[in-house]
């Protein structure tokens, strides 16, 4: 929302939705559970008491004590508004005495109550100087980032932190209202001094109408695939805006725009429509421009390295292929030959053949059987003991290819400029070379061999560079060498020694890190971030871990010994010791038996009862906010979503729906955006959070969540879709790669089929909005890499992968803080010692990372995916690796002693992959082939897909939760009734002929509950 814009009289910025304005700043409503905890009292909390002398006095203090408690909010309460609460405390501290007058407690005693409890829990009162305080936080969040949620959030961490009364909702709108009002008038005043009018011409014929499609709606436009049209429609767009690329490179570190607000801003270009655009205020609009254009030409170089990779990839592959099929097929020739060369050798011994038969006859007798030429081949084989060379035949295949990869990856290399740390690096020297032979209109052949740099050829492919003429003289050649820098350079962009800073993804780690001069607040950055462990001296902090490393190296090897430790089965061979620990397979199943009784019910009437619980619809504002002319319609909206989640499409939709396809597409375009799906989700998930089975699903009293990806085929191909060959067979696909916490999907993005989903698990931790906030995280061995368990470790989550081979991981990768040989004789002993010295030296450049990671100064996936390369092994990449080893030993030490902690993981892993088949159940119109044409269309339907899942898993809680309420009547255990999984759609029905303009069916959850009980099947098997 533009405050700028805002007349005064206006409502007040919206920050909150409803519920969330009632979670934070509504009066409790307590259980019976709530009540015995908030309200009773400790010893200071009684001797406060005391000081008052009335029952009413009394009583209302303990009510504000309570509900402070609960949000360190103070209420002007009404006494007939909280009976109950009131009567509980009558009950529970006054014997249950009565009181006749409720009226309103005099003001000086609430003040005075609220005095007391401030002091008595070190909070103070929001008052002028702390206000001022917050302003400052406000205006600076702003500069970070322009999302008044965000700001707002800023806010409260910092009230939480100084332990200050959260001040009323009204001065948090007017606050972050001023904010963002004052970022937009800072930024205003550097764009009319910096920028100048060609380039205000410039940004002006962006918002102009050309040939029918305005420039910015082209400029929106993504490649779908892979195709050298579609590329160059790509580098087309970048030419376009690359002089306002470099302005913005010049002018958004001067206006202080922060990476994060770049991306905001960004994506509000990407949501609005021109005409919402040319409403904003003329010089807020050349920001958000600037910063798409920024953001716009870097993806376009991420688009075209990503292209470029993956074709010099293709290329080698169907190289290698045809290379592997060219050496089959010479020995099975071979083969053949040796036959007929046996039938020769037989003319010698053939005593029908008469002695002084020529020569000339017994030559034509054995051509007659093997011709000459493969003869001598045959020959020269046995000779020599020559093997068909098979990178020879690849290098003949590329010379084959020589036109395609020509025409697929020149105008890239052409196009994008790559840097490498050193100047004398070889490579670079040949990149320099070829590009400018190339710029010239020369091909490689109008130069001598000797005229081009050949030292960063590896002398084991120098052979098949160059081919040796009449003369003997070798000659390069020129398109083997073309390809092979094409392929060197690929090795070195994946593995991160050379690099584009005009990208996002591709750009030099050191990039990727916060400046300098933010590094020099370095502690007050890190306390901010919470980062504690950062903070500590680091010879403490590798005493402390060395202590409890060795410690439990001597009792898990002591339990072994002792037979304390039961499950771990040791075979000794010889002198040789094997152990092994048996598998878990402790299972929660799907489509529990517990909902086969209840009645079908529709999709589209389950998404209305969780909306009326959780108002979840009211996260789909309009895109053009106050200017929309359209109200949201939540049947038609409704109808949209189900049809993106299942798969199915708007057109598909409007065909059995009694919904037009016209009217779901402007509702689509309106109303679902990424931004507006995820509050969406989060809405959900956090009801599911807040009903009473929840806390059921802890897994040994704590919530443990695991992430793991699940592949979906692409029926339309996108620049993300892959071929994997275990999954899609010859197609392609993409990963929906999905955080589930005690069953509810709270976290997922779309990720292509490639990429190794460990560079994703801290990001979709991180990056998790919802309440439900894990402690313990688990995935399979795919989410393992060398760095995930020390970075996990330093923003307080236990990472708690599962192993299937637990032996050979530990045998390789236990690491302990002594040389092996000081262990002695036991069965479980480190293979190294940790080099602490490395990581004393290099802990400053971890803290640097580390800080960078908290900050958000680029994905997470992306720096994670860096370190955990092992192409480039810096030094102090190796000492983060060093620290992960202390990390990851620990935790194999627990794997191994506690049958619990592998129970647990397997549990939570469990949970995902039931998940998964709900999500595959919801989604598997069209046969379960995306017809989405764009990335952004996947991503939409990644998290409509997660939304109706999340409205399914919360109807199946809250008849789970209800039924709980009926557990003493029915002496249900409730230990029982936990391990009831509230994944199951056997109840539901998903498809068929959908009907939103009739009257909604509510669903009466009281009446659900009564049929369960009746039900012969609850009783039985739950």
């Amino acid at each position: 929302m533009d405050i700028l814009e805002s007349k005064s009289g206006q409502k007040r910025l919206k920050i909150l939705g409803e519920d969330e304005l009632t979670s934070i700043y509504g009066k409790p409503h307590f259980t019976y559970e709530d009540r015995c905890h908030y309200f009773s009292l400790s010893q200071p909390e009684k001797e406060l008491l005391e000081t008052f002398r009335s029952v009413k006095a009394k009583a209302y203090f303990i009510l504000q004590l309570g509900y402070f408690k609960a949000k360190h909010l103070f209420f002007t309460l009404d006494l007939h508004e909280v009976e109950e609460d009131l009567q509980y405390i009558l009950n529970e501290h006054f014997n249950y005495g009565e009181m006749v007058d409720l009226s309103l407690v005099g003001k000086n005693t609430r003040l005075k109550q609220q005095h007391l409890i401030r002091e008595l829990f070190n909070y103070r009162s929001c008052d002028a100087e702390e206000k001022r305080q917050l302003e400052k936080r406000a205006y600076k969040a702003a500069t970070f980032s322009g999302k008044p949620i965000f700001i707002f959030r800023e806010i409260m961490n910092y009230l939480s932190e100084q332990r200050i009364v959260i001040p009323g909702y009204s001065f948090m709108q007017e606050t972050i209202g001023k904010a963002i009002n004052h970022e937009q008038h800072r930024l205003i005043d550097m764009m009319k001094n910096h920028l100048k009018q060609p380039d205000i011409e410039f940004l002006k014929r962006l918002l102009e109408d050309s040939q029918g499609l305005y420039e910015i709606t082209q400029l929106k436009r993504e490649p779908k695939d892979f195709s050298a049209s579609e590329i160059k429609r790509e580098m087309e767009r970048g030419e376009q805006i690359q002089s306002l690329y470099r302005l913005a490179q010049d002018l958004l570190p001067r206006l202080g725009v922060s990476n994060e607000s770049i991306k905001y801003y960004a994506s509000l270009v990407g949501y609005y429509s021109v005409y919402r655009l040319t409403q904003l205020n003329e010089w807020i609009g050349y920001v958000y421009l600037l910063c798409f254009i920024y953001y716009r030409f870097q993806r376009m170089h991420d688009n075209l390295i990503n292209t470029f990779i993956y074709n010099v990839r293709r290329f080698k592959d169907e190289a290698k292929l045809a290379a592997k099929e060219q050496v089959y097929d010479c020995y099975t020739e071979s083969n053949q030959n040796m036959k007929k060369a046996g039938q020769v050798l037989k003319l010698f011994t053939d005593d029908s053949i008469p002695p002084h038969t020529p020569f000339q006859d017994i030559q034509d007798k054995v051509f007659a059987i093997l011709d000459r030429n493969n003869l001598e081949i045959l020959a020269d084989q046995i000779v020599t003991n020559i093997k068909f060379d098979e990178t020879a035949f690849q290098w003949e295949h590329i010379d084959r290819l020589a036109h395609r990869f020509k025409r697929h990856l020149r105008p890239i290399f052409l196009m994008v400029d790559f840097i490498a740390p050193s100047i004398q690096e070889p490579l670079m020297e040949a990149i320099h070379f070829m590009k400018r032979a190339f710029m010239k209109n020369k091909s490689l052949g109008q130069y001598a061999s000797d005229a081009l740099p050949n030292q960063f050829i590896p002398e084991g492919i120098k052979r098949y560079m160059y081919k040796q003429g009449l003369s003997k003289q070798k000659t390069l050649l020129v398109d083997r060498y073309e390809f092979l820098i094409y392929q060197v350079l690929r090795n070195r962009l994946e593995a991160g020694d050379i690099f584009c800073r005009d990208s996002v993804r591709f750009r030099s780690f050191e990039d990727d890190l916060i400046d300098d001069l933010q590094w020099k607040q370095k502690e007050k950055l890190i306390v901010d971030a919470g980062l504690s462990i950062l903070n500590q001296p680091i010879q403490q902090h590798l005493a402390e871990l060395e202590q409890k490393l060795e410690t439990r190296i001597k009792e898990i090897n002591e339990r072994i010994a002792s037979g304390e430790n039961q499950y771990i089965q040791v075979k000794k061979r010889g002198s040789h010791s094997r152990w092994a620990i048996p598998y878990s397979r402790d299972n929660e199943s799907t489509n529990h038996p517990f909902f086969d009784s209840l009645r079908p019910m529709e999709i589209g009437d389950i998404l209305h009862y969780v909306n009326q619980h959780c108002q979840f619809l009211e996260a789909f504002e309009h895109v053009l906010d106050r200017y929309a002319k359209q109200t949201r319609d939540n049947q038609v909206l409704t109808a949209c979503l189900i049809a993106w989640g299942t798969n199915m499409g708007l057109g598909r939709m409007g065909e059995i729906s009694d919904i037009s396809y016209s009217t779901l597409t402007a509702t689509s375009d309106n109303f679902i955006r990424l931004e507006t799906l995820k509050e969406a989700n989060d809405r959900v998930s956090n009801a599911v959070a807040k009903l009473p089975i929840f806390r059921y699903y802890d897994i040994d009293e704590v919530i443990h969540s695991s992430s793991d990806g699940q592949k979906y085929e692409t029926g339309i191909h996108t620049i993300n879709s892959r071929h994997s060959s275990k999954y899609f067979g010859l197609k392609k696909g993409i990963t929906s790669y999905t955080l589930v916490a005690n069953h509810i999907p709270v976290n997922a993005r779309i990720i292509g089929a490639n990429e190794h989903e460990s560079h994703y698990v801290f990001d979709i931790l991180f990056n998790n909005s919802t309440d439900i906030q894990p402690d313990v995280h688990s995935t399979d061995t795919h989410g393992t890499n060398e760095v995930n368990f020390a970075i996990l470790h330093f923003f307080g989550y236990q990472f708690a992968p599962r192993y299937r081979d637990i032996y050979d991981t530990v045998r390789t990768s236990l690491y302990g803080f002594k040389h092996p040989s000081q262990y002695g004789d036991v069965l479980i002993k480190p293979v190294r010692k940790i080099n602490i010295n490395l990581i004393m030296e290099e802990w400053e450049n971890i803290q640097r990372i580390i800080l960078s990671l908290g900050l958000k100064t680029t994905t997470q996936s992306i720096i994670v995916g860096k370190l955990s390369a092992y192409a480039r092994k810096n030094k102090t990449k190796r000492a983060l690796w060093e620290y992960d080893n202390i990390i990851k030993s620990l935790y194999f030490l627990e794997y191994i002693d506690s049958v619990s902690v592998r129970r647990n993981v397997q549990r939570a892993l469990n949970r995902g992959e039931s998940y998964h088949k709900l999500r595959r159940a919801v989604s598997y119109a069209n046969f379960g082939k995306l017809r989405f044409k764009t990335e952004q269309d996947q991503q939409l339907w990644g998290e409509c897909s997660r939304l109706l899942t999340n409205c399914i898993i919360y109807y199946n809680a809250s008849i789970l939760s209800n039924t709980l309420n009926y557990g003493e009547r029915m002496e249900l255990d409730s230990d029982m009734l936990k391990r009831v999984s509230p994944v199951a759609w056997q109840h539901i029905n998903l498809y068929g002929r959908y009907e939103f303009n009739k009257k909604q069916e509510s669903i009466d959850m009281s009446e659900i509950i009564q049929e369960l009980i009746q039900s012969r099947l609850f009783q039985v098997r739950i």
